[in-house]
């Protein structure tokens, strides 16, 4: 089974990358939160992790599948958590999970997480090796 399908009772330990929250302009016609806002919160939170990692510019160039868990709800305060998994040259395989905790109370439970790639980028747009960790 994997770590999508058995949700943790806690977010990570780590402060989040990202905490927002979600607003009524960021539904659907049956009120639920879109998957598409929820995936770009996501790929803001691997992108500063990325840079932060990189020192630089960077750019996403995959996201590996992705189980929506949960709905997120208006009002609902979506906290992101990044970390790098692993690096190459010029690339790094970022995992976000996102998580939600309702307005007025305190559980919170994981909605949805993936894996990101992203590539460390020059001036002009080019890969670029990445600086020693």
């Amino acid at each position: 089974m994997s770590k999508a399908d058995t949700p943790p009772d806690t977010p990570p330990g780590e402060a989040p990358v990202i905490r927002t929250i979600a607003m009524p302009a960021d539904t659907n016609p049956a009120g639920d939160i879109f998957g598409g806002w929820l995936m770009a919160q996501m790929d803001m939170a691997a992108g500063n992790a990325a840079a932060r990692r990189a020192r630089g510019r960077c750019a996403t160039v995959a996201v590996e599948a992705m189980s929506f868990l949960s709905p997120v709800r208006v009002g609902d305060e979506v906290s992101l958590y990044a970390e790098v998994l692993s690096t190459g040259r010029s690339s790094m395989r970022i995992r976000v999970e996102a998580w939600r905790r309702e307005r007025e109370g305190e559980h919170a439970n994981r909605v949805t997480e993936a894996v990101f790639t992203f590539v460390a980028l020059d001036a002009t747009g080019r890969p670029r090796p990445l600086p020693a960790a």
